[in-house]
């Protein structure tokens, strides 16, 4: 009896260490699919123009990853600069827009930070948006 009792619960271990190594190993693995994010360019440079001008411009970027990639936050480092995003993933190989609005009404040089927050290897990416806007009265 003894002995059929040490055989199972030898066996038990085996079965929970087998069980615990192979979990490891699947999460090792589903760790490996990640998303990228990679930006045409990182900054976009208006130039000089003039006030009321278009103050729309767009960074374009790819999932260069495996997995879908989720932008969960973009920000601008003050309230004359809006950002718009996609919402929905992106999956792996597609393409998406972060769109940016400049309130060309403000006569000043532009230089200001767009910081995108997303599932990616990089989490946090500063973009940029530089330039001058004038008055030409």
């Amino acid at each position: 009896m003894y002995v059929y009792n040490d055989l199972k619960t030898k066996m038990m271990k085996k079965l929970v260490i087998l069980l615990f190594v192979g979990m490891i190993g699947f999460a090792v693995s589903a760790q490996d699919k990640v998303a990228k994010i990679k930006f045409k360019t990182e900054t976009i440079d208006y130039g000089t123009i003039e006030k009321g001008a278009n103050g729309v411009r767009v960074f374009e970027f790819t999932n260069t990853g495996e997995a879908p990639l989720i932008i969960t936050k973009v920000k601008s480092s003050c309230g004359c600069t809006v950002p718009s995003w996609p919402k929905e993933p992106i999956m792996a190989g597609q393409t998406g827009e972060i769109t940016v609005k400049y309130d060309t009404n403000r006569v000043m040089p532009i230089r200001k930070t767009i910081t995108v927050t997303s599932n990616a290897e990089t989490p946090t990416v500063a973009l940029k948006i530089k330039g001058n806007v004038i008055d030409p009265k």
